[in-house]
């Protein structure tokens, strides 16, 4: 059938036998970017991994006079394959919003923002960071940084603060998103390394999701699913009905946190009925003994009477795990945004070890990621690790990055970085009094909000840097610095399958902003530790520096030249080492484009061989009671939204996707026993305070839980401080509320 064109307001859209497969510009004024010729044929086209989540979909965005006009998916990528979410095609839209910062913004005498040039700004930024440090110590300015920026960005950032300006303590968003996986993987496989790629989706003969609704978290990935010609078995493990539970073979409605207690049970089940593969563990794996004995306590009974489900699908999900064929587990945030969430991770490694799943096609225990390059920030953005995945506490490594980078070994800290939570605290005891905030909206998004706004009054100097002057963090802010956003600048993500893609400059920042990566080379200069950085002078520069500081570690990427590798293979996966068999005569690199960790059974601990840990399951750190009697679950709410709802409710497409003002999702029998009626006004109290929602009455959620999106401000507001001790990762996912009529 010949494609079909049709027109909506300034929009033309083109189907193919129904389906909608390409949106083509009718008014370029339907983005803001002014007046092009008639014509939408486009000058050229390039491809752009997006700048959402973790899957790094490719997209072909197409140029009128140099400057992106439109964009369709990128049907050659191996990641999405002619796919894109709501977020990917209008992932324009955001960069013509009439909020966009485009001048700095300093705090005056009069307590208001006011326009200055890049030449003030950096004055107060040095000036003010400088005076901070020398009244209380090279500890006391700190930043938080980003999942969003590209990899070469966050390599400029964590080096400059750490190397240039001597700031001790700097975290990133990861630590709200991927901390827990980054942990559970380190301690069970020596170093952070998601073993799997997307083909495992279509490869797998049962899929244990748990915690994760990729539907709409990452709906690619589950295209990639239904791509699955294995007739699989789909599993979901959630207290809430999800749009992937309602999607699979089977939901598991397990009580709020229990996953402990169930896959322990689930692992000594296993062990029961000798299902285990020990040539598998022997080979391969440490303390599995130990492990086996631990479970001695746990049984389908014990699991049963903690989830709440029956003994008769516990055991068939057992039965399932061990049959032999090829299991996978994958977890998302409500696995990791959890208080024992490091061991509930190694939970689901230590069953996918003990039945030998793992490094084959369709296995793996793995980890789905959520911003678009957390897993560059956990390798690279100097936080939590020094550059490449090293330890600022080992001499060694700490002289290995000196080399490498030909700066001064003492200019680098030989103590880790406070975390994120822990910087809070400092500040809240007056040690830190400067902060930095680098695109992240930390007045939106850190838990039990009230006290990070209540916090903020103590420090001295509070700098963000970002695209738009309207968020919650820029608002309260000293200093605002205008920055570029994606599609602005050149650099390079590495998505949750440790692929690494090209993202590219398709249009000109508006006003005076500048990329990341030239405010971090304009504040280098003003701070005098230019010097240091010489060599740092274009992304593609440094991505070379970061295929230095690679070698000989997991990540080793020495094989990949520069840019025009990425762009010819669609994205490379690490490990890419360099070897003379890796390109033939012609110098083309010969690499699979699917390649996935641990096929030799050798892991990176120093013996080679995985560990097995546990630890028994503890107590949630606010359960219901008669005062606060349901659980409040928080998560996604829309494949439309994206966390803070910065960039998204810049789109006028998506705008109507989602709904605009905050709501709670309510058991029907709960609300009714209340008198909640549905779209009702409704107030929600935590011990943390109360805010106010539309209630929503569904039998997805069960009796004595409610659920709210994270998007809306009001959300975290009742979110409490609970921390994971091994990854310091917040517990978004669960807490103590009541509702009331309005």
């Amino acid at each position: 059938m010949s494609p079909v064109d049709f027109v909506k307001g300034q929009l033309r859209f083109r189907c193919h036998d129904g389906v909608l497969t390409e949106r083509l510009v009718q008014t370029p004024a339907a983005y803001g970017l002014g007046r092009v010729p008639n014509s939408t044929k486009p000058d050229a086209t390039v491809d752009s991994v997006c700048g959402y989540c973790a899957t790094g979909c490719s997209l072909k965005v197409h140029l009128t006079e140099g400057s992106a006009v439109n964009l369709s998916a990128n049907s050659n990528y191996p990641v999405n394959l002619g796919m894109a979410c709501p977020k990917g095609w209008e992932a324009l839209a955001p960069l013509a919003a009439s909020d966009r910062a485009t001048t700095p913004l300093l705090r005056g005498d009069d307590g208001k923002l006011a326009p200055v040039t890049w030449g003030a700004a950096m004055d107060a930024f040095c000036g003010r960071f400088k005076d901070v440090q020398s009244a209380h110590g090279a500890g006391s300015v700190a930043f938080l940084s980003t999942g969003q920026i590209v990899t070469e960005e966050m390599a400029y950032l964590g080096a400059l603060a750490k190397f240039g300006m001597g700031v001790l303590h700097g975290d990133g968003n990861t630590r709200q998103c991927m901390a827990t996986a980054a942990t559970a993987y380190k301690q069970s496989f020596g170093y952070d390394a998601p073993p799997y790629t997307y083909q495992d989706f279509e490869e797998s003969d049962v899929l244990i999701f748990v915690g994760a609704n990729p539907c709409i978290a990452h709906p690619i990935m589950w295209q990639r699913v239904m791509r699955n010609q294995r007739n699989p078995e789909i599993i979901v493990v959630d207290p809430r009905k999800t749009e992937t539970a309602m999607a699979a073979t089977k939901h598991l409605p397990l009580k709020p946190k229990s996953d402990l207690a169930l896959f322990y049970g689930l692992a000594a089940h296993i062990v029961s009925l000798g299902l285990v593969d020990r040539a598998y563990i022997d080979a391969h794996t440490n303390d599995y003994d130990a492990f086996a004995a631990f479970l001695s306590d746990y049984n389908l009974e014990t699991a049963a009477e903690a989830t709440g489900l029956e003994v008769y699908e516990l055991d068939a999900l057992a039965h399932m795990i061990a049959s032999g064929k090829r299991v996978s587990f994958w977890w998302t945030m409500g696995v990791n945004q959890s208080y024992e969430g490091t061991r509930l991770a190694q939970s689901m490694i230590n069953l996918a070890l003990m039945t030998g799943n793992m490094g084959k096609p369709g296995t793996g225990a793995n980890s789905i990621t959520g911003q678009c390059n957390a897993m560059g920030s956990r390798l690279f953005s100097n936080t939590t690790g020094l550059l490449g995945g090293r330890n600022f506490e080992s001499e060694s490594d700490r002289q290995d990055v000196a080399d490498i980078l030909d700066i001064p070994v003492d200019s680098i800290p030989a103590e880790q970085s406070l975390s994120y939570h822990e910087i809070i605290d400092a500040i809240d005891r007056g040690e830190i009094k400067g902060l930095w905030l680098v695109a992240t909206n930390t007045a939106h998004s850190w838990i039990n909000q009230k006290r990070f706004r209540k916090v903020r009054e103590k420090l001295d100097f509070l700098v963000v840097q970002d695209m738009y002057h309207t968020t919650e963090s820029a608002e309260i802010a000293d200093l605002v610095l205008p920055a570029a956003g994606w599609g602005e600048k050149d650099g390079v993500f590495i998505n949750s399958e440790r692929r690494i893609g090209r993202t590219r400059k398709v249009r000109k920042a508006p006003g005076q902003a500048l990329s990341d990566f030239n405010i971090f080379r304009l504040i280098a200069h003003h701070w005098g530790c230019a010097e240091l950085f010489k060599d740092w002078d274009s992304p593609e520069a440094v991505f070379r520096i970061l295929t230095r500081l690679s070698k000989g570690m997991p990540c080793d990427i020495t094989g990949i030249e520069g840019y025009a590798d990425l762009d010819a293979l669609g994205g490379i996966q690490w490990p890419c080492v360099s070897t003379p068999e890796l390109r033939d005569e012609h110098g083309e690199m010969q690499i699979e484009q699917q390649r996935r960790l641990f096929e030799d059974g050798q892991y990176y601990h120093q013996d080679g061989r995985a560990k097995f840990l546990f630890e028994a399951p503890r107590p949630m750190p606010e359960p219901a009671n008669e005062e606060y009697p349901l659980i409040l679950l928080t998560g996604r709410g829309t494949s439309s939204q994206w966390h803070t709802q910065t960039r998204t409710e810049k789109s006028d497409v998506l705008r109507k996707l989602y709904p605009k003002n905050p709501y709670v999702e309510i058991n029907r029998i709960d609300a009714s026993e209340q008198g909640i009626t549905p779209n009702s006004t409704v107030t929600i109290s935590s011990r943390r305070g109360s805010v106010e929602a539309t209630a929503v009455l569904l039998a997805s959620v069960q009796r004595g839980q409610v659920f709210m999106p994270m998007h809306y401000g009001v959300t975290n507001h009742l979110t409490a401080d609970a921390f994971d001790p091994y990854s310091k990762q917040p517990s978004y996912k669960a807490c103590a509320v009541k509702i009331s009529i309005s």
